[in-house]
């Protein structure tokens, strides 16, 4: 009923700010997990093996955030043959990305949580918690391997992330 309510909420809810196309994207290292398995994910290692859609979501485990993910998984081979990597980010701690990471991502590719420093530096802070939790608005970025942004897609509907994310990396090459 929480994760409902915690949908719900956000659906509802305009969303924020983005960084710009053309801005750089501040590199960062964090704990992220792909089938279930933890490892350090670092932006500029990542950008050495060619573009990334870093895409946030506000919550592993949400009807939505579900539904974004599982349609990632769908086209990540897409992704990978335009030479892109897909990396999820949310405020979640690593536990529960761990097994999201498994299930709903089909361990296809990584989630990685977002500390204060990368929600603040991509600006995709929600404007305030929900239920007690802070949460990362649905923002989608790709990143050039020069680092700099290419695309941004801000919304809360899940509906348009996986495929204007890979027009965009489409028209990066």
């Amino acid at each position: 009923m929480r994760r409902l309510m915690l949908a719900a909420a956000l659906l509802a809810s305009p969303a924020v700010a983005a960084l710009a196309p053309g801005a750089k994207a501040p590199d960062f290292t964090t704990r992220g997990a792909i089938g279930g398995k933890v490892f350090t994910v670092n932006l500029a290692q990542q950008l050495k093996r060619g573009p990334v859609v870093l895409y946030f979501f506000p919550a592993a485990f949400t009807s939505g955030c579900n539904a974004e993910a599982r349609a990632f998984a769908a086209k990540v081979d897409e992704f990978k043959a335009a030479g892109a990597t897909v990396i999820g980010m949310s405020a979640d701690p690593i536990e529960p990305l761990v097994k999201f990471s498994a299930t709903e991502c089909a361990g296809k590719f990584a989630v990685a949580s977002a500390g204060p420093a990368v929600v603040k530096g991509y600006d995709v802070a929600y404007p305030k918690p929900i239920q007690g939790r802070t949460v990362t608005s649905r923002t989608s970025y790709v990143i050039g391997r020069d680092g700099r942004i290419a695309f941004v897609h801000d919304a809360m509907s899940p509906a348009q992330h996986v495929d204007l994310t890979l027009a965009a990396v489409k028209k990066l090459r």
